[in-house]
């Protein structure tokens, strides 16, 4: 018995020697992983290296620690983000900074972003270049987004093996009715708006002539905007040769997609890595500190914006940022919680500012969620602080809500907005269950007794109530509308029907009142607060985020490092050549496939979202399976988690 208890000792005893010398590891991993950061003292002279790793972003998610651990240090939730602000202020640093020569931008990874985000960020590449300073781009396979910041390069190069495509916004939605009536499953639908069309893949095989005609609409205008800032940047890009024959341009240049870009005067060179490295280090210096072929001397995004702190001088204009879907709750940042943007709003009362401008970047969402960020910025007015709104790539549906309380409102002609208008969508499935002999029968105290039902059906009048209630969601939403554009509601109601404008018709039919970016509204907030020129700063209100474990597991990120060698691949997913993009196309159809299922049943209370907004504006995917806060006169009823009220898509 001795002899085992000292056997049971010696094992425990090299037990509590593993995990300490384990987390002995994790605490020197962790120390070096935040000490090896790079500083703001470490600029140096020689080229500002934007490597786009990712999609470009209002506001980044916060890194989720756990959900890394879950899903791996290489998962998607160490997917890189890149805020579209931080970008465009380095390219308006590196003008005046003399120590970076040249910019370099890097797209290899880069997954996209919005209309507004990429036009504002080629604008910054053409303040470096009107400096004097070349701006070069090195890209594998572009798309519209890839293409457009080629266009504002000083030089843009391919890869060998890429190539560059301008396929243009829309495409094919897919549409259950067919199979929703084989499956005998029963959509019930609940909407106000003409141009309401999200829930007709859920009763229709095809798209109604009003949804066509909007789309048609939407899609053209922003196409136009895509094709004209890329011709006003590159006169010599022949878009005409790419989009009207796409086969026959490839083909001429034998199937080379790098070719067949050059020919189109897409790009100016094709070369590799190396070639485009020993180009830049040509340009900007070469780095001393490697032998690796094709290292140039170079200083990150992070280390550049570290060593260029934001003004604080004068008096403070808040700025809050609504982007991305907006849910009931905490969520965020990346994911627009409206009790988290409201309490934003609301702790700013003692932060002293002279106003406060509302960035929206969001496609909607809850309608609980909006009307909470919206009555924190009522609640900031009436503290007497000017409100401006200001739009970037999408704003509608919820995303228009939350800004009618903006004294001004500014977007970009590319950007989308409106969509005011409401519906709901309930399955149910009685008829699929008595197909198997399975039948509903009891006893009602009134007729909204076990209602709603998705297993027996809808009472008509709980069909009645559902529909009484979606119309003065509707009506409520032209109310605010109405109040704030100087309307009627007649008038509101004749340009609102759930239609989704481009920025340039949303400001001839008085949905916004100029345009401008985030600046701009900046500017009008100083001016309605009687600042003067230079007497404020812009300061971004935001959550605290738990800044060492995010920066920790940020820096396992495949994203900006100083790594700008032939061997540092693109980011993990990217595309690599046209058939790797087709496939990438295929998985995310595939999952939009998914989501478009999922959305009958998934929605937590009502929601303003505008779905088409997301894909068109360049905004995340909608998050799926938040649980919610209810409201309204159904709010008992609406607990049914089979319930999905859904408004504000196309």
């Amino acid at each position: 018995m001795g002899f085992a208890k000292k056997v049971w000792a010696l094992l425990v005893g090299i037990k509590d020697a593993l995990v300490l010398a384990l987390l002995l590891l994790f605490f020197a991993g962790l120390y070096g992983a935040l000490a090896g950061r790079p500083g703001p003292a470490g600029v140096r002279q020689g080229a500002l290296l934007l490597r786009l790793n990712g999609p470009i972003v209002e506001e980044p998610s916060e890194m989720d620690a756990i959900a890394s651990l879950q899903g791996g240090l290489q998962g998607e939730a160490l997917r890189p983000e890149i805020r579209e602000r931080d970008v465009v202020r380095a390219l308006r640093e590196a003008v005046g900074d003399s120590r970076i020569k040249a910019v370099v931008v890097d797209v290899s990874g880069f997954s996209g972003g919005g209309l507004v985000h990429l036009q504002e960020i080629g604008a910054g590449m053409d303040a470096v270049r009107a400096a004097h300073k070349p701006v070069l781009l090195y890209g594998t396979v572009l798309e519209d987004g890839g293409v457009l910041l080629a266009a504002h390069a000083s030089e843009a190069w391919l890869d060998p093996l890429g190539g560059a495509y301008l396929p243009g916004p829309g495409g094919y939605n897919l549409y259950f009715g067919k199979l929703l009536e084989r499956l005998k499953i029963s959509a019930h639908i609940f909407r106000v708006g003409t141009y309401k069309d999200y829930v007709e893949p859920y009763f229709r095989n095809d798209q109604s002539e009003a949804a066509r005609a909007a789309r048609t609409a939407l899609y053209g205008a922003v196409w136009g905007e895509l094709k004209a800032d890329i011709h006003r940047a590159r006169p010599k890009a022949d878009i005409d040769l790419v989009t009207r024959d796409p086969v026959g341009w490839l083909r001429a240049s034998g199937g080379d997609g790098a070719k067949a870009a050059l020919a189109a005067g897409l790009v100016d060179h094709i070369g590799t890595r190396v070639e485009f490295g020993q180009h830049v280090a040509a340009l900007a210096g070469a780095d001393d500190a490697t032998s690796r072929p094709g290292a140039f001397a170079h200083t990150n995004l992070a280390t550049f914006l570290g060593d260029h702190a934001e003004s604080s001088a004068g008096r403070a204009i808040g700025v809050v940022t609504v982007a991305g879907e907006i849910v009931d709750g905490k969520a965020g940042p990346g994911t627009a919680g409206g009790d988290r943007i409201a309490r934003l709003i609301d702790d700013s009362a003692g932060a002293n500012l002279a106003a406060l401008v509302v960035r929206v970047d969001s496609p909607g969402g809850s309608v609980t969620g909006a009307e909470a960020i919206r009555a924190a910025i009522v609640r900031a007015r009436d503290r007497g602080l000017p409100v401006v709104v200001s739009m970037a790539n999408v704003a509608a549906s919820g995303g228009y809500w939350v800004a009618t309380p903006g004294a001004r409102i500014f977007a970009e002609p590319g950007t989308i907005t409106g969509s005011i208008g409401i519906f709901a969508v309930v399955p149910s499935f009685e008829k699929l269950l008595a197909q198997y002999g399975v039948t509903g029968d009891g006893v009602r105290t009134t007729p909204l007794s076990g209602q709603p039902d998705v297993f027996t059906g809808l009472t008509p009048e709980m069909e009645g109530m559902l529909q009484a209630e979606i119309e003065n969601g509707y009506g409520r939403f032209v109310g605010l509308v109405a109040d704030s554009r100087h309307k009627t509601p007649a008038q509101v109601d004749a340009i609102a029907q759930g239609r989704v404008w481009d920025g340039a018709t949303a400001r001839t039919i008085g949905l916004v009142d100029g345009f401008g970016g985030l600046d701009t509204a900046l500017v009008a907030a100083a001016q309605a607060a009687h600042l003067p020129a230079g007497g404020w700063h812009a300061q971004y209100l935001a959550s605290p985020t738990h800044a060492g474990i995010a920066q920790f597991f940020a820096a396992f990120r495949p994203g900006d490092d100083d790594d700008n060698s032939a061997d540092n691949p693109a980011s993990d997913g990217a595309a690599r050549d046209w058939v790797g993009l087709v496939a990438q196309r295929q998985r995310k159809g595939l999952a939009a496939m998914v989501a478009a299922s999922a959305r009958m049943v998934a929605a937590g209370g009502a929601q303003a979202y505008c779905l088409e907004c997301a894909t068109a504006g360049g905004a995340r995917a909608p998050t799926l399976w938040r649980s919610g806060r209810r409201s309204g006169v159904l709010a008992g009823l609406l607990a049914n988690p089979y319930l999905a009220l859904l408004s504000g898509a196309l």
